[in-house]
C-alpha cells in the first residue's frame, strides 16, 4: 500500500521502484551525459570548422599566387601552392561538416529516446521523479 506523507506544501506519494524502472532511469541518465558529451563534441567541431573558415578566407587575400603555403599534416608542416593548399582546406571542411552532420543526427536520435523516457517515467513517477537538466 502506497503511503502519502506532507512535505512543505506538495504531498508526496510513496512509489515502489521496479527493476525495469530503474533500468529507464540509468538508461535516461546514460543518454543524457552522452547527448552533453555529443553537444560539446559539436561545439568543439564547429569552433575548428570557423577556424578552417577563416583560413581560408585569409588565403583568397594573398596577392602573390607564387608563395608557398605551410599546411599542418599531423605534426608536420608541408608546404603547397595557394590553389593546392584552397583545396586542402575545402576538403578538410567539408569532412568536418559531415562529422558535424553525423553528432547532430546522433543528439536527435537520443533527444527522441529522452522524449520518450521521460513519458513513460513521468507517467508512473508523476512529480516524484525530476529529470530536468540543471542549468547550473
Amino acid at each position: 500500500m502506497a503511503a502519502t506523507t506532507m512535505k512543505g506544501p506538495v504531498a508526496v506519494e510513496d512509489v515502489n521502484v521496479t527493476f525495469e524502472d530503474q533500468q529507464k532511469i540509468n538508461k535516461f541518465a546514460r543518454n543524457t551525459s552522452r547527448m552533453t558529451e555529443l553537444k560539446n563534441e559539436i561545439e568543439a567541431k564547429k569552433k575548428s570548422l570557423q577556424n578552417l573558415q577563416d583560413a581560408s578566407d585569409d588565403l583568397m587575400m594573398l596577392d602573390d599566387d607564387s608563395l608557398l603555403i605551410p599546411y599542418q599534416i599531423g605534426d608536420v608542416f608541408v608546404s603547397h601552392t595557394q590553389e593546392e593548399t584552397q583545396e586542402m582546406l575545402e576538403a578538410a571542411k567539408e569532412a568536418l561538416e559531415q562529422e558535424v552532420k553525423g553528432l547532430e543526427e546522433r543528439v536527435s536520435a537520443i533527444q527522441q529516446l529522452l522524449g520518450d523516457l521521460k513519458v513513460q517515467l513521468y507517467a508512473k513517477f508523476g512529480n516524484n521523479i525530476n529529470l530536468e537538466a540543471d542549468e547550473s
